[in-house]
């Protein structure tokens, strides 16, 4: 499928545009199979000793007074099945593409000793806010996407126009300049990691236009992005792709990809979070 949803993120969801009888068909899978897989996902997030995925924060913290000191770190999954954000080029929606992320990048954080909390993994819906304030005593609040263009773009077929990763940060989070230095590390590693950051979201178009805070980094300012603007901790967005780009949506797909995405993420995280 050639055709995708409208990247718009005013309130920090996407609005899709009319689907054509092929995508609805697409899509109708697509559901089948998250409906399918609800349970197992739900199961997935329950807490226990080596994978709490969804309840650390309302846990005690039994570990040693030295571990204690460890980055805690929220790893979200943008968009929930019920709202699956855009279509790729093939019909597989967003959230498959940044569950399978962002689960990534909260086993390599784990891996290294970090606590992490995840939101959206489990399937069920959640609000945009409660998203970004369920860990008020995190370190940092991280939002994983994959990235559509606005529609002329697709109507036109110009989709193989654009490729590439976007970072995005809020001047109305109050804690704007951590969360500028977290963006910045992320994007230096995803740049060392031979990946290229996408200036699409600057372009002066209607519905885009985001202020460029570093083009060599792919980091753009969006203040009213809602999980960025209502966490009360460092928040960063990123956009690990394109996946209206039939080309690029494939390479996405494929576990190299996804492990090299996660390391260069997950490493950048542990270099903001890491004490001055």
């Amino acid at each position: 499928m050639s055709q995708s949803t409208t990247m718009t993120k005013t309130t920090g969801m996407t609005i899709a545009p009319p689907l054509s009888p092929r995508q609805k068909a697409a899509r109708s899978l697509v559901w089948a199979a998250l409906l399918l897989a609800a349970p197992a996902l739900r199961a997935q997030s329950a807490p226990d000793a080596a994978h709490a995925d969804a309840a650390d924060a309302r846990t005690t913290d039994t570990r040693p007074a030295g571990a204690r000191h460890a980055p805690y770190v929220v790893v979200d999954t943008g968009h929930t099945p019920a709202h699956p954000g855009a279509t790729g080029a093939s019909g597989r929606v967003e959230y498959l593409y940044n569950l399978d992320l962002s689960a990534a990048v909260a086993q390599r954080l784990r891996a290294h000793g970090d606590r992490v909390l995840r939101t959206s993994a489990d399937g069920r819906e959640i609000a945009l806010t409660e998203r970004s304030t369920q860990a008020p005593d995190a370190d940092l609040f991280v939002s994983i996407h994959h990235d559509s263009v606005q529609q002329p773009f697709i109507d036109a077929g110009r989709q193989r126009e654009f490729h590439g990763f976007a970072v995005f940060v809020s001047e109305r989070n109050p804690h704007y300049t951590q969360s500028l230095r977290c963006a910045k590390a992320i994007a230096e590693r995803l740049v060392a990691s031979g990946e290229t950051p996408s200036l699409y979201h600057a372009q002066p178009i209607r519905g885009e236009n985001r202020p460029l805070l570093d083009a060599h980094l792919g980091i753009h300012r969006f203040d009213d992005l809602v999980v960025l603007r209502t966490a009360p901790i460092p928040a960063v967005l990123v956009e690990a792709g394109v996946i209206v780009n039939p080309d690029e949506e494939q390479r996405l797909a494929r576990p190299d990809t996804i492990a090299k995405l996660s390391e260069a993420i997950a490493g950048g995280i542990e270099t903001c979070t890491a004490p001055q």
